[in-house]
């Protein structure tokens, strides 16, 4: 398969000053195993890159793109500027969610049919450890902004399984509501949000005493999580609804429900926070919400079954 002719004016945006260019925004398309690239600037689609067979999980650095392929059963490292594929690394049955730590380093990634966490080496696709999680069916692993641990959801459990980076093991686990599923971090690593999608709610973790200190009621089938850079929101998707919700953190409160695409799924903010991309599952689209209105700004169509986004 050839790279679009697009693809070609996305790679010299890419290699533009970052001073000239806004960050792009890259959506793993499933079922047609290609990541669309979206310039954030303009809420455009410039490319779809053709990559593995079943792309799922992604992060970026700002540098290179890292992809789960659920198919392969592999992590591909990906240069966006070439759309070639640098590296494949082994990872095992049915790879989902991709956690990139802090400072770049280390990768974390979900193996379903193993019920385990990869820990991988970024710079060389080394395989680092294999941690066996309590949880079946594990989908999204996520460091802590500190990198000292790592939440791991499961589809068949209720509770977050918390791994000790440094001891490469689980140490314990944070008790939840039914089917867990996404999670992210407030910027200060002081809490954590999981939202739980058979439980139709969201759990507040506080992380020092590594319990739960709220429970959000959501709609139904919460899945998605975002956390605004200035820790004062949390976005979740609510798949079965097809809308996306603001939390205010201070008082765990929705303070605002946004209609958006068919089966909403993962989602990332753009480095200022202004903007909310979410990739819409059976929409085979992506739904651009300002984060101050909370209002939708529009739909941007992507290939087929996009399974989540990364900006960076």
């Amino acid at each position: 398969m050839k790279i679009r002719l697009s693809l070609i004016f996305t790679l010299l945006a890419i290699a533009a000053s970052p001073v000239q260019a806004a960050p792009f925004a890259y959506v793993p398309n499933e079922k047609s195993a290609t990541i669309s690239v979206i310039d954030t600037a303009t809420d455009q689609r410039t490319a779809d890159i053709p990559v593995g067979q079943r792309p799922r999980g992604v992060v970026t650095d700002g540098r290179l793109l890292y992809l789960t392929d659920a198919k392969e059963g592999s992590l591909l490292t990906l240069d966006p500027a070439s759309g070639k594929v640098l590296r494949n690394t082994r990872l095992g049955a049915s790879p989902e969610g991709l956690g990139l730590s802090a400072d770049g380093t280390l990768l974390a990634a979900a193996v379903e049919d193993d019920n385990s966490v990869v820990l991988v080496e970024a710079s060389s696709g080394k395989e680092l450890a294999r941690i066996k999680v309590d949880g079946r069916n594990p989908e999204h692993a996520v460091f802590s902004p500190d990198g000292r641990w790592i939440y791991v959801s499961a589809e068949e459990a209720e509770q977050v399984d918390v791994i000790d980076v440094a001891k490469r093991q689980q140490v314990g686990h944070i008790l939840v509501g039914k089917r867990p599923r996404g999670i992210a971090f407030l910027a200060d690593g002081s809490r954590a949000y999981v939202a739980c999608e058979v439980a139709g709610k969201v759990y507040a973790i506080d992380v020092a005493k590594q319990k739960v200190l709220a429970e959000i009621t959501a709609g139904l089938y919460p899945n998605g999580v975002a956390v605004h850079p200035d820790g004062q929101q949390v976005f979740i998707s609510n798949g079965r609804d097809g809308t996306v919700m603001a939390i205010d953190t201070a008082s765990n409160t929705v303070i605002a429900t946004i209609p958006v695409g068919k089966r909403p799924w993962n989602m990332a903010l753009t480095p200022d926070g202004a903007k909310l991309y979410v990739a819409n599952g059976r929409s085979n689209s992506v739904s651009v919400i300002d984060t101050a209105s909370h209002k939708k700004l529009g739909d941007i169509n992507v290939g087929e079954l996009p399974w989540g986004v990364s900006i960076r």
